[in-house]
């Protein structure tokens, strides 16, 4: 799902019904295009048990603001409206599923 100041009052409202994992990333960053194909196979493998944004932070700047992003990628895990949990860089699959449990 892409991620935008336009759609998020209803994502964040999805985070009450399960968790929503939020990659913030840019088309330029090589450690994000690298992490693209794992965030895919994380959707794929988590179904509807969750749900799985993309924000790319040049279009999106006040999302990423919003979210303190400073690095990239940065993924961040919303439950109930509130953040859980938060990672800089590069996480494999096993550290993905991890932050969704």
């Amino acid at each position: 799902m892409i991620v935008t100041s336009n759609n998020f009052d209803k994502v964040l409202e999805l985070s009450w019904e399960k968790p929503v994992l939020i990659d913030f990333w840019a088309p330029w960053c090589g450690p994000c295009r690298m992490l693209s194909p794992i965030i895919e196979q994380l959707e794929r493998e988590v179904g509807d048990k969750a749900l799985i944004g993309k924000v790319n932070v040049d279009e999106q700047e006040e999302l990423a603001m919003r979210f303190g992003v400073a690095s990239i990628p940065t993924i961040v895990v919303i439950r109930n409206g509130v953040i859980r949990s938060k990672a800089v860089g590069y996480r494999s699959l096993a550290q993905l599923k991890g932050m969704l449990a």
